[in-house]
């Protein structure tokens, strides 16, 4: 009997935690895993481009109408569909999904596992207090499955959690990074126009650190470097008043969202990620991934893929823009240096962190919690 997941992420955009969801049922083996991804949608303005990608895969969607910020018609409709298609896993992503499917999943046979993907660093008591609400909830899960040894760790300081825990590391789908060649234009031309390109992409929110990447890019070293910032976040217009500021607008293109995010990496010469908290960052990984030199803040998350400054890339002390900027300007410099770091990069996600990687183990971890059904 094939294992029936329901994949329940978010509807807001394709970030991380949706790329991700992506990855892993690409590589799932569906003689084995029958998936369905589906989102709740709480406002009518979302397009659920994650359903759109997963169709594209060939894979099975769902969406459950409930609007407002918490309707508790979510968590009916989500029971009744779990009743209906007799689902046997709901794999869920995010505070909101966490939430819903836990209450959803009282007085069902359906197993409930979680996959944590990294906390916020929000300047906003409202948000953490839903993510602190949202670890408690998981000792009522069956499994919860944290990608980075800093998130597994946390967890673990949740008395009577660690039973229920099991690490899988973060993962990245290479075949998609490998079939990118193209560069777009917006690129190509300042590259003709003599700059160094800088990229970030990811959310534009407080946690990421791009305020300390504005800072940098200011210094007089890099006068010859130009930033594109693929992403969007509610600091978008904050960040453009603070380059204005710096008086650097003119070396800075915000892309908005972008699906073309890898043609964009391409043509990086170098990616940075200033993040104050990270999970292990899917970016990241993507970028080593494609042999990009990066730059990267020393936090834990980032340190699980480039071990040491040096190793596969170059680290900086989280909120030192100074630092920061001579990190970018070394490697400006030494064009050596950087392929060897792109070397190292690359083979350093090839061997520790592909999508084919993860999906084995997730399809271990499911079995057992089939198994686990079978005997209730």
């Amino acid at each position: 009997m094939k294992i029936r997941v329901l994949q329940l992420g978010s509807p807001t955009g394709l970030y991380g935690a949706e790329r991700w969801i992506l990855a892993l049922i690409k590589y799932l083996d569906r003689e084995k895993i029958e998936t369905i991804v589906g989102v709740i949608r709480d406002d009518p303005t979302l397009d659920a481009p994650l359903l759109a990608e997963a169709e594209k895969l060939g894979f099975e969607t769902m969406a459950i109408e409930a609007y407002g910020r918490f309707n508790p018609q979510a968590v009916r409709k989500l029971k009744a569909y779990l009743k209906e298609k007799g689902i046997h896993i709901l794999h869920t992503h995010g505070y909101k999904q966490d939430l819903a499917g836990f209450l959803a999943t009282r007085g069902l046979k359906t197993k409930i596992l979680a996959t944590p993907h990294g906390w916020s660093k929000e300047p906003d008591l409202k948000l953490a207090i839903y993510e602190a609400l949202n670890r408690l909830v998981f000792l009522g899960f069956d499994r919860v499955a944290p990608l980075s040894r800093e998130i597994y760790e946390g967890l673990l300081r949740i008395p009577g959690l660690k039973r229920k825990l099991t690490l899988i590391v973060n993962a990245v789908d290479l075949s998609e990074i490998e079939a990118v060649k193209d560069v777009p234009e917006e690129i190509l031309a300042r590259k003709k126009e003599g700059f160094f390109i800088l990229g970030y992409i990811g959310q534009l929110i407080h946690r990421k650190g791009l305020d300390v990447l504005l800072k940098a890019l200011a210094y007089k070293e890099l006068s010859d470097c130009f930033l594109f910032v693929v992403g969007e976040g509610p600091l978008k217009e904050d960040l453009k008043a603070l380059a204005a500021r710096l008086g650097i607008s003119d070396k800075i293109h915000f892309t908005g969202y972008r699906e073309d995010r890898l043609n964009f990496l391409r043509g990086f010469d170098v990616f940075v990620l200033p993040s104050r908290l990270e999970g292990i960052p899917r970016c990241l990984m993507e970028a080593m991934g494609m042999g990009k030199p990066v730059v990267a803040s020393a936090i834990e998350g980032i340190k699980d893929l480039v071990c040491e400054d040096g190793e596969g890339g170059l680290l900086f002390p989280p909120e030192d823009e100074k630092a920061l900027a001579q990190k970018i300007a070394f490697l400006k410099k030494d064009y050596t240096f950087r392929e060897k770091l792109s070397q190292k990069a690359r083979q350093i996600v090839t061997e520790k962190f592909s999508a084919e990687r993860m999906a084995r183990e997730y399809e271990a971890l499911y079995q057992d919690l089939a198994n686990s059904l079978n005997r209730y």
